[in-house]
């Protein structure tokens, strides 16, 4: 296989976990799939630049970081111009369970961006602590104070939302003979 074809077939392994990250990055599908199409493209058009190495994840990861933020930037500039608001459009899920997951992705989207992005790459993608900091370029102690920080904030917004129903007790109930 020759180094492109190698290049293109390690990069096609990450793509999973790279909507992951920009799923969470974004908080909308679109807007993460247009995040990781552009992170493909700039990692294929740098694909000579590769050297190769252990380090393909961490790098495609660290991309698609610095796209969101770029991204970010772009938007409060044009939101500042344009005096626009960005509305999330999402209707409720219908179901318990999807309730449930709903109220966890809203407690992580409304944790500050730093832990967030900290909980995501160490708690969602599986990522050491190294290469986790290196992506986001900070100290690997800033990384883990901000894992705890991120972890207790989101075990107390899920477990201390007055606005959150339980789920309903299910009990078995018995036909009549």
């Amino acid at each position: 296989m020759s180094g492109s074809a190698t290049f293109k077939a390690e990069l096609a392994e990450q793509i999973a976990a790279l909507r992951r990250y920009a799923f969470v990055l974004a908080g909308d599908r679109a807007d993460a799939e247009d995040l990781v199409q552009e992170c493909l493209t700039r990692a294929i058009a740098a694909a000579d630049s590769w050297p190769g190495g252990p380090n393909l994840r961490q790098w495609l990861f660290r991309i698609l970081h610095n796209l969101h933020v770029s991204d970010i930037r772009r938007r409060r500039v044009r939101a500042e111009h344009d005096g626009a608001t960005i509305l999330d459009s999402a209707r409720p899920p219908e179901q318990p369970l999807k309730l449930e997951a709903k109220a966890v992705l809203e407690a992580l989207a409304r944790l500050p961006e730093a832990q967030r992005q900290a909980l995501t790459l160490v708690a969602i993608d599986g990522m050491r602590y190294d290469e986790a900091a290196a992506i986001l370029g900070i100290p690997q102690g800033t990384l883990m104070s901000r894992l705890a920080r991120g972890r207790e904030a989101l075990r107390r917004a899920v477990l201390d939302d007055g606005s959150r129903q339980e789920s309903p007790v299910l009990r078995l109930v018995k036909g009549r003979p």
